[in-house]
């Protein structure tokens, strides 16, 4: 599935000879990546292409004239397109010539210049592991470094991932969002420029029943426990009044494997809760709590009449969503280092008068988004499971297989940006 690469503004700068450039700003997930030049990005194609052959999705043309509004504006929108059809070849995404352009303009769009450096890795019990690492590492390679000090199998580090992680006031976190294994962990943390924000170890999974694979890792066991200890301790995950005595019994017996067997009865259990947000039903402006996981948006929204309602949308029901940037991205000291103050998700759901719109307001949509993709990529690998005539391709999961026309989900995300209304 395509990444959340976009490229909403460009900048012309001058070169040291006088000469008149452009300046693309690249943000993935809805935080400024990294700054580059189209002549940067045609070497890179090229490098790629003497890989990759012309497998590559087309590149935009040189303009050896000037170019007009209309034409930066339609490379803006190519160069877009570009990126983010390259990354949905896992291949490509594995390969030296694509990981270390992008850790280079990562490094050079911050100045950051690669030298040993200790960072610090965040468990969901508040404990953290100082690893020695390369400010150029990129998040697999961290992730390797932290799984091999916790002894964590490593067939299953596909199951868990870095995220950044801000911590609240009265002990509430709010996850930022995943970084993606090409990202460099170190520079991410310090340009994402969140307050109390920590790089933080979580599993990355959405079906709560995926638990099963990993019992027979120690490390990976304590882990989910963690994370599930927390979920309840922060009110994410759910539970009655008698699942939680016997919870806390088990908790205090230090039996994990009862402990998270009698969580997967328990509402809720595995979603990820996003922070308070803003939804247009049933009028515009209802606050809502999002909860997703296990194959549903969980949505509980505060009427105007102050009384609350819970509603469920089954993934099987949502057709596709959007992510809309609304407002402007340049202030006095150029792009911002975030999309995320004004953004939207809007997917597109079945009942049954038809094909209906749900919008949400909220600085998460990016990671929401990715939540959606991974619940859509995980009911494909089951149904492949269960369909060994089907093939699926599963990038996050390391696997580069077809999935026959017919089979393909209609599921479909995209960005935008318009102009905020006053």
């Amino acid at each position: 599935m395509k990444m959340h690469f976009c490229i909403p503004v460009s900048q012309q700068q001058l070169d040291p000879l006088g000469g008149r450039y452009v300046l693309y700003s690249v943000y993935l997930d809805g935080y400024l990546f990294c700054r580059v030049r189209y002549s940067r990005l045609h070497r890179w194609n090229e490098q790629l292409r003497r890989v990759f052959g012309n497998c590559l999705p087309p590149f935009p043309p040189k303009y050896y004239l000037a170019m007009t509004t209309s034409m930066a504006d339609e490379r803006r929108g190519q160069l877009e397109q570009y990126l983010q059809n390259v990354t949905m070849d896992p291949d490509m995404l594995r390969s030296d010539v694509f990981v270390d352009f992008l850790r280079l303009v990562q490094l050079d769009t911050f100045n950051i210049t690669t030298k040993t450096a200790s960072l610090d890795i965040f468990l969901p019990d508040g404990r953290n592991i100082a690893v020695e690492i390369l400010t150029s590492d990129t998040a697999e390679r961290v992730l390797e470094v932290v799984s091999h000090r916790m002894g964590l199998c490593q067939e299953l580090l596909g199951y868990f991932g870095l995220f950044l992680i801000r911590f609240c006031k009265e002990g509430k976190l709010s996850v930022v969002k995943k970084l993606v294994d090409f990202e460099l962990p170190y520079v991410s943390l310090r340009s994402a420029e969140v307050e109390n924000c920590k790089v933080g170890l979580r599993k990355w999974y959405m079906d709560p029943s995926l638990d099963s694979v990993l019992m027979d890792c120690p490390a990976a066991v304590d882990l989910i426990y963690m994370q599930a200890v927390q979920d309840f301790e922060k009110e994410w995950a759910k539970p009655t009044q008698t699942q939680r005595q016997k919870l806390e019994a088990l908790q205090k017996e230090h039996n994990q494997t009862k402990f998270l067997e009698l969580s997967q009865e328990v509402r809720h259990y595995g979603y990820l809760q996003l922070d308070p947000c803003t939804c247009d039903y049933p009028e515009p402006g209802c606050g809502a709590i999002l909860s997703v996981g296990n194959n549903e948006i969980s949505c509980c929204i505060t009427l105007p009449d102050n009384q609350t309602q819970e509603i469920i949308f089954q993934m099987n029901r949502v057709k596709c969503w959007q992510v809309t940037f609304l407002g402007t991205l340049l202030d006095m000291d150029g792009p911002q280092r975030t999309l995320n103050q004004n953004l939207e998700l809007r997917f597109q759901f079945s009942e049954e008068s038809g094909w209906q719109w749900f919008v949400i307001y909220t600085k998460q949509a990016f990671l929401l988004s990715s939540c959606l993709k991974k619940m859509i990529s995980e009911k494909m690998l089951k149904l492949a499971a269960e369909n060994p005539e089907m093939q699926i391709e599963v990038p996050e999961q390391g696997k580069s297989k077809k999935i026959p026309h017919s089979t393909k989900p209609e599921r479909l995300f995209s960005f935008s940006t318009k102009k905020k209304q006053d």
